[in-house]
């Protein structure tokens, strides 16, 4: 089940569980959308893949219990930043490669 993270990796940027802004990669790396355009270039820096945007996990109990007030995001925070020089020489290397070809 996804933790949805509680805010951007990079710059802290809050991304509640409604937050359309929250970009995620398959290792759930989160990040805001901003970060994800305009500083990783969809390159995620810890793994290489792209990002999508995270889905919202519906806040009421529609059926079978499945909603935050049984499955709450997470409220660990991960501040990871990246550096930019490095991420620049990274993802030079694949941004130019789609995310289903890396």
């Amino acid at each position: 089940m996804l933790e949805l993270r509680p805010s951007c990796e990079h710059c802290q940027k809050p991304l509640p569980p409604e937050s359309l802004e929250a970009r995620i990669c398959s290792y759930e790396c989160t990040f805001c959308a901003d970060c994800v355009e305009t500083i990783l270039q969809n390159v995620c820096p810890n793994c290489g893949g792209g990002f999508v945007p995270r889905p919202i996990r519906p806040s009421r109990d529609w059926k079978n219990g499945n909603c935050l007030g049984n499955d709450p995001a997470s409220t660990q925070v991960v501040f990871n930043p990246v550096s930019t020089t490095e991420h620049q020489l990274f993802s030079g290397k694949l941004k130019s490669i789609p995310p289903e070809q890396r």
